[in-house]
């Protein structure tokens, strides 16, 4: 276990008056300084000052905050009042947000101090964090490979122990995927779980706010603040959190499915985790069965039929005449055409042109349209596997983190990256990516995810299985070469 504190551990003390948050807050961005050369953060928070005095003053008052004082970082989709929110991306550079979204107001509330704003692929579009307007974040692992997208900041900062906790977005798996590749855990809640108010659309049928700790518990203490019904959110659930760290005894008698389909084509690190982990499960008596999910092999081009299309729509809006950079021309119609050729990057575009042609004219029916309905045979498949199991598990990447580059230039080889994912969120269903492992490439030692599913609003069902695989010390966290302490 992580020799770091957790944010259980540090609100608990500021709760006794063994520290203040104003102290946490300060060795908070002396860590962030230290790391500038990962390029975690996109921006810190200048009020993050005002809101730990407020949440000294609360306790002054007699307050029992359940997160009093602890840093945390969110993800630069996430808006937070007064402070820059651009999505990693030139044409929202310099716009600064007049509200908070909904995650961060119940952080605030629960006393959260927000540090800072985390890199991003832009506008969540990507599986590196190499297409931020920002340059590259790096893996703290090995600053020579990615720390996976597009939530890579948020990764990071916790990885690297600039914050104990953070909040990222997973459309296809960008909490889980960067989780993996820097040794914590990411958690993609149930669609509706965790509301959207406030966070920058890329495909608002897939996106979900998720969290990033380095113990069950915290992502516990994390879910019981942020998720909960939200009025302002159309596809907000009326499901009260109730999440708790679990013991080796929630996993006596738990039936667990390995889905079949994705377990060709691991690396050797990877089927060696998995199987340290399965072998770990049956020990602490639970059961483990292979299961079919068929559909899952179409999942990566079905995502993408369905992701871009909302992608093109959503970012119609960035136009330069409401919010965001304007480049200035003689009339508005050249004027929105070079705001946007300046403005967005090149994936951002190549999803725009490819979500723009599916919608179109004569080619809905052929490909959105027929992606819809793979998505609910992958819904459906996956519904019938849980007849039988508690839980499905996978890889959450068939491969440890890549190097910087390797995939820039192939777009599909990037998009292959996400093929343990992002049949999750096309099904709404919770997964969390647990640290179980470490596999040596090149001579560098890379951690390596397993991932774990449970249907529709059983996200508790998660966290107390990785409580439980802690307690029998099948989870692998360590802290990244080099974190500050």
């Amino acid at each position: 276990m992580p020799d770091v504190p957790t944010a259980t551990d540090l609100a608990r003390a500021v709760q006794a008056r063994e520290t203040t948050p104003q102290a946490l807050l300060d060795a908070a961005r002396l860590r962030a300084e230290a790391a500038r050369d990962l390029n975690a953060l996109i921006s810190l928070n200048d009020r993050a000052g005002e809101q730990a005095a407020r949440v000294q003053a609360r306790l002054d008052a007699g307050e029992t905050l359940p997160l009093a004082g602890v840093p945390i970082v969110v993800k630069d989709n996430l808006n937070v009042r007064g402070t820059r929110t651009t999505c990693g991306s030139r044409i929202l550079a310099n716009y600064v947000s007049p509200y908070d979204a909904a995650a961060v107001e119940r952080l605030t509330a629960a006393g959260a101090i927000i540090v800072g704003k985390a890199n991003m692929d832009e506008f969540a579009m990507g599986s590196s964090t190499e297409s931020s307007a920002t340059g590259p974040t790096l893996n703290p692992w090995d600053p020579a490979r990615v720390p996976g997208g597009s939530s890579g900041g948020s990764a990071v900062a916790v990885a690297a122990n600039l914050t104990p906790v953070s909040l990222g977005s997973d459309t296809g798996g960008s909490v889980r995927q960067p989780a993996a590749f820097t040794g914590i855990y990411g958690l993609k809640p149930t669609y509706g779980r965790v509301s959207r108010y406030g966070l920058v659309a890329y495909a608002s049928s897939l996106d979900q706010i998720g969290p990033f700790a380095r113990t069950a518990a915290d992502l516990a203490l994390l879910m019981n603040v942020i998720a909960g019904h939200d009025p302002r959110d159309a596809t907000s659930l009326d499901a009260p959190p109730a999440f708790r760290a679990g013991t080796p005894d929630d996993l006596r008698g738990l039936k667990v499915g390995v889905i079949r389909e994705a377990l060709g084509g691991n690396t050797p690190g990877v089927e060696a985790a998995l199987k340290a982990t399965l072998d770990a499960l049956r020990a602490a008596g639970a059961s483990v069965t292979e299961v079919s999910v068929p559909t899952v092999q179409h999942a990566i081009a079905a995502y993408y039929l369905i992701a871009t299309p909302e992608a093109s729509s959503n970012l119609a809006r960035y136009d330069g005449m409401v919010y965001g950079e304007r480049v200035p021309a003689p009339d508005a119609v050249t004027s929105m055409t070079l705001t946007r050729e300046e403005g967005f990057g090149r994936e951002v575009k190549r999803r725009i042109m490819l979500g723009t042609y599916a919608l179109s004219s004569g080619y809905y029916d052929a490909y959105y349209s027929k992606a819809m309905k793979v998505r609910r045979l992958i819904a459906q498949d996956f519904a019938r596997a849980f007849a039988g199991v508690d839980v499905l598990v996978t890889p959450t990447s068939p491969f440890p983190a890549f190097r910087r580059g390797e995939k820039m230039q192939d777009p599909l080889a990037m998009y292959a990256a996400d093929v343990d994912t992002v049949a999750v969120n096309l099904a709404g269903l919770p997964a969390l990516s647990v640290p179980a492992g470490f596999e040596t490439v090149d001579g560098v030692r890379l951690p390596v995810g397993i991932q774990f599913i449970a249907p529709a609003l059983q996200d508790e069902r998660l966290v107390a299985l990785a409580g439980g695989l802690e307690g029998i010390g099948a989870v692998k966290v360590e802290p990244a070469p080099g974190a500050e302490v």
